[in-house]
């Protein structure tokens, strides 16, 4: 029997990816499992496994081209028995099917305006109809799917840039600068996540209204007692870093203040409170960076927080995270503390209303107002941005205090 193998849904706000790797050919044969592409996003590099056992027939996409969700990848025989003529018939009565709708979304009987989109625009129908009802010509819009498809995001990006220019936000047209005039240079081309990374970023800061909270937390006693947790948790291999207890004072703190844990419609009237409570935590890895997701913090312990977080960065460095565990955050948190720095102001990633930043601690001299003396306390510096839409200024200065205050009770850690 054959089996036509389509991309599936690769997670929130990701519509396409680029082709990085397809590791096998037609007539190769593959088990259930066993990768068959590598693919590259703006948030994440990850493998697509095969669902069958079978040999591949053929091969229906190439590397360094676009994917959609829904479109077909590979063609392969599974083990249930030989192809059959009749398995084929409806497959002709599809592609018929698919050639008259592309027909007839050629003809023209489009408006006046958009005449140009024909067979010179190579676009799915869903995105022709958009581009009508719109009245946008698709002709006017550069293509950056697979050999050269409109794709939607396209057709979005061209409706905002239109929006900002109208708003006097949009950024003026850049002359070019010959910079060799003043010495050697050197040309290093970006990625496509690279492109679509800042792409994405740039609109997250010019539609979301932006504002950071800055705070500190006295660590000193968490410290002591995440040492201890240490020393117990190395004989069972596992790594206790800072990082879980973050995630379990943030959710303590989205509990209270459950308005961080929310995201708006699209419609941008109503709220949608999540009562779940995952949390996307950034995790840095040779390909770029990956926002894998944590689910249900609240009912997992520090040790078994630990022992996923250590598992799910392993295999975001090694492109084996599934495109489900990149989607269904309901706070981030990017931590920077490993590296080093005093303060950040992370970008908010929608649908998200907030993100947390964690900077390096360090020893600090603090005032002890009972010995009246300057004491060393371990002090952790953190920001939080949020979507002044959402959020007002009270509560972000609220939300960061409180979090101060959890990470500085021990108690509410404790196993």
């Amino acid at each position: 029997m054959i089996k036509e193998i389509v991309l599936p849904d690769l997670g929130e706000g990701i519509e396409s990816a680029t082709i990085s790797e397809i590791p096998l050919s037609a007539g190769e044969y593959v088990k259930k499992d066993d990768v068959l592409l590598v693919l590259e996003s703006d948030k994440a590099s990850m493998e697509i496994p095969s669902d069958y056992d079978g040999k591949v027939v053929e091969v229906l996409i190439e590397e360094g081209k676009d994917v959609v969700t829904g479109e077909p990848l590979f063609k392969i025989e599974t083990q249930d028995g030989p192809k059959e003529k009749v398995e084929e018939e409806p497959k002709k009565e599809v592609e018929i099917k698919e050639q008259t709708e592309v027909k007839v979304q050629s003809k023209p009987v489009l408006e006046p305006d958009i005449a140009r989109v024909g067979d010179d625009v190579f676009a799915s129908p869903g995105v022709r109809r958009l581009a009508r009802e719109l009245g946008i010509d698709l002709g006017l819009i550069k293509g950056t799917g697979a050999k050269g498809r409109t794709t939607k995001e396209d057709l979005h990006s061209y409706i905002r840039i239109k929006m900002l220019e109208g708003s006097g936000l949009s950024r003026s047209s850049k002359k070019p600068i010959d910079f060799s005039q003043w010495g050697d240079i050197e040309y290093q081309k970006l990625t496509k996540i690279n492109k679509i990374t800042g792409s994405r970023l740039q609109e997250a800061w010019q539609d979301i209204p932006h504002v950071t909270q800055y705070n500190s937390a006295d660590i000193t006693d968490l410290n002591e007692y995440r040492k201890k947790l240490k020393s117990e948790a190395e004989k069972k291999g596992i790594k206790i870093t800072f990082l879980p207890f973050l995630m379990k004072a943030s959710v303590l703190v989205l509990k209270e203040m459950i308005r961080f844990n929310s995201s708006l419609d699209e419609k941008e009237e109503n709220l949608i409170i999540k009562k779940y409570f995952h949390l996307g935590v950034a995790v840095d890895t040779p390909s770029g960076l990956m926002v894998p997701c944590v689910r249900d913090v609240d009912k997992k312990t520090i040790t078994e927080l630990s022992k996923e977080l250590v598992d799910i960065s392993q295999r975001a460095r090694d492109k084996k995270l599934r495109p489900d565990e990149l989607r269904g955050s309901t706070f981030t948190i990017s931590s920077l503390g490993g590296i080093g720095g005093t303060a950040f102001a992370p970008i908010v990633n929608p649908p998200d209303v907030a993100i947390l930043g964690v900077s390096k601690s360090e020893w600090k001299p603090v005032f002890d107002k009972k010995t009246k003396e300057f004491i060393p306390r371990f002090i952790m510096p953190f920001s939080l941005s949020y979507d002044h839409r959402v959020i007002d200024g009270a509560s972000g200065a609220a939300f960061v205090e409180r979090l101060s205050q959890t990470l500085e009770n021990i108690d509410q850690f404790k196993e």
